[in-house]
């Protein structure tokens, strides 16, 4: 009952262990952005079928995946190719997934690793994900790290998906968040004008609680320094050891990277109507 869609681009260092940890399924969908490394050979020879698309940004690629992807089965299971689905999940979705069951997607709680250590604490795990759906019922809003929209009930599941972000090394991750900040201070120069829905901080529903912190966030000055005392300190990261201070420290610049982009296209602004 179930699909898999796994999201690549020039990931032949981790397809294979996406793949083999999602096997069970007999639709595994590889939605490739135009690699041009052997991403596409290794997928399809393990069984995986192919779709490519030309990336633009994480919502309009995932919604264009959930409209236009005929996928085999009622239910689908998205995972990015340095993510991996463990036993407990892959058992969860086989019993829940079911054409009888009442929910429109499940959230699944993932795990972060660095230097081979799980980032419990640094990574602010449990951190819950709407990874399981009916793809009629779901659509994707922001322009990274998108917020799942369901229609109908979202019911937790176990489980986790394993997440390993460091896979390509350090300098990849510092390169994808340059751009991940480029988007997201896009976002900020719309989100941060929307008034704060105070009673979704306290929501059950962890999209919308999660869409009214960084909400609330944007509008806190000091943020980088401020995240990385929550994440090292308030959430106990000096026990993740060295990987958890090193996190915490990306962390905070990246939210850093994220201010100066924003700072520097509200200037540009100003600059432009200054001389218009």
């Amino acid at each position: 009952m179930l699909s898999v869609l796994i999201l690549t681009k020039n990931e032949a260092a981790n397809i294979k262990n996406a793949i083999s940890s999602v096997n069970w399924s007999d639709d595994v969908v590889v939605y490739d952005s135009e690699s041009t490394d052997s991403t596409t050979e290794i997928a399809s020879s393990l069984g995986a079928r192919i779709v490519s698309r030309k990336f633009d940004n994480w919502s309009s690629h995932q919604n264009w995946a959930v409209k236009n992807i005929a996928f085999k089965n009622p239910w689908v299971l998205y995972v990015d190719a340095d993510e991996a689905c463990d036993s407990e999940l892959k058992e969860a979705v086989m019993r829940e997934c079911t054409a009888h069951s009442k929910a429109s997607a499940f959230r699944v709680k993932r795990k972060d690793f660095f230097m081979g250590k799980w980032l419990r604490r640094s990574q602010l795990y449990p951190t819950w994900l709407v990874r399981v759906f009916r793809p009629d019922k779901i659509r994707y809003e922001r322009l990274v790290n998108p917020v799942a929209i369901v229609d109908g009930d979202t019911l937790p599941i176990e489980g986790h998906i394993l997440h390993y972000p460091f896979s390509h090394g350090v300098s990849h991750w510092f390169e994808r968040h340059n751009s991940y900040s480029s988007f997201e201070a896009q976002d900020l120069a719309s989100e941060s004008r929307q008034s704060i829905n105070w009673k979704q901080i306290f929501s059950k529903d962890a999209n919308l609680r999660r869409k009214a912190i960084k909400q609330l966030a944007y509008k806190v000055p000091g943020r980088p320094f401020l995240l990385f005392f929550y994440l090292y300190f308030f959430r106990l990261g000096f026990l993740d050891g060295v990987p958890g201070y090193y996190y915490s420290q990306m962390r905070a610049s990246y939210e850093l990277m994220i201010d100066v982009k924003a700072c520097e296209n509200r200037y540009k602004m100003t600059q432009n109507s200054i001389h218009s």
